[in-house]
């Protein structure tokens, strides 16, 4: 790969991290919600619900925006996303208390628009680049997302109490229209003439297989095991993460206090972290063991968090924190680069949107059980129970996924 086409790689890479950079803002949803007066009337289950359907239109977003992708290029569907993320959060913001009004605009609009741009980013960046760097550069673009909270997360404070939950709303939904449609001029596919051919030097028999697979279509994607093997492990490591994601500044109040934000901040470093780490050594070992290990290291850190019940000193609470926040984001590097190892390139927008309605499910699904569980019994035992449990069955899957791998394609 000469020196200009790696520039050029680079410079869409960077421009689809700053895009993500944007998306984040789902992450710091803990510390809007914490803002939103008591005479709005939400319960715990009625602030989850903005955040849960976000998740999950931001997944099923995925498939479509990746078929689109695919066709036409990840720029114009960038700027789409874009454009839908603006709308959604100025839609939330002069909605006033509506939690249909938030539903609408964070949770529809916005999810949509956050699928169509995060469909496009970490494809167009990889076809840069050899598939010995995969889990390298699909780990950096979407560190973008993880790493947003750090800023998002004090300006979101400063902004909420200066001028309430609905100005910010309008304020980011402006921001985040002008900056999304700027960088999406810089992203592209690479030409027929740039894309880099060198093969990944193989660590063992999964990967020389996985190396070595043809380009599948959606219908060969669905109709292989492997796809609902990483299908069940995205969900389960996604349900740890978003779970304590859509709850974090909640964990940080006993230990922090006002601060509680920089919990968030933590998290987003942990989860930035984890992604490019994650991806970096799976390039090495090879995705299955890489997978095994984080999960096994997010059950031992929600387990600790269920032994202290959130009362630790605030050193240990943000050790947690970051520890969920790392194995949390490893899986949004892992995951995509498994589906390119499996599923090959050339379809790689809707096949990796199919997997990821696994995340979406589980964003879904698990903060909403959570705050029922959380409002019907005054605790979270039993979600930390169902996560643990969730944890281990797909440490153990990566053993099958492993067998898949080695099969002739």
């Amino acid at each position: 790969m000469d020196t200009l086409n790696t520039r050029r790689g680079w410079t869409v890479t960077l421009a689809g991290t700053g895009v993500n950079l944007a998306l984040g803002i789902l992450y710091a949803w803990s510390v809007i919600k914490g803002a939103i007066p008591d005479d709005w009337g939400w319960n715990n289950a009625d602030k989850a619900l903005p955040y849960s359907v976000a998740c999950i239109l931001f997944a099923i977003a995925m498939v479509p925006a990746g078929r689109l992708q695919d066709r036409f290029g990840p720029r114009i569907m960038v700027a789409i996303g874009g454009a839908l993320v603006g709308l959604g959060f100025l839609v939330a913001g002069f909605m006033g208390s509506s939690l249909s009004g938030f539903v609408a605009g964070f949770g529809v609009l916005a999810g949509l628009g956050i699928g169509c741009c995060y469909s496009s980013t970490t494809p167009a960046a990889v076809k840069w680049f050899p598939p010995a760097k995969t889990g390298l550069i699909a780990g950096i673009v979407v560190a973008g997302f993880g790493l947003a909270s750090v800023y998002i997360a004090p300006l979101a404070t400063w902004l909420l109490g200066r001028s309430g939950v609905s100005t910010t709303m309008m304020v980011f939904g402006v921001a985040f229209f002008i900056v999304i449609s700027l960088l999406s001029l810089l992203i592209r596919n690479p030409g027929a003439d740039e894309v880099p051919q060198k093969p990944a030097p193989a660590k063992d028999a999964a990967a020389t297989a996985a190396v070595a697979r043809p380009d599948m279509t959606w219908k060969q994607t669905l109709s292989n095991a492997q796809f609902y093997v990483l299908w069940f492990m995205f969900f389960a490591g996604s349900a740890a993460g978003l779970t304590f994601i859509s709850i974090a500044q909640d964990l940080g109040k006993a230990s922090l206090g006002e601060l509680a934000f920089i919990v968030v901040a933590v998290l987003a470093v942990g989860n930035a972290g984890g992604r490019i780490l994650a991806g970096t050594v799976s390039d090495r070992i090879g995705r299955p063991w890489t997978v095994f290990g984080t999960m096994l290291l997010q059950a031992a850190t929600v387990g600790i968090l269920y032994l202290t019940k959130g009362g630790a000193s605030w050193p240990v609470i943000l050790l947690i924190i970051i520890s969920i926040g790392a194995n949390y984001g490893s899986n949004l590097a892992l995951f995509p680069s498994s589906a390119k190892d499996y599923f090959g390139l050339k379809n790689f927008g809707l096949n990796y949107g199919m997997l990821f309605t696994a995340w979406g499910m589980a964003g879904l699904i698990m903060p909403w059980v959570n705050g029922r569980i959380k409002d019907a019994t005054g605790a979270n035992d039993l979600s930390f129970a169902i996560i643990i449990a969730l944890l281990l069955v797909s440490a153990g899957l990566t053993f099958i996924s492993r067998r898949l791998a080695a099969r002739p394609a």
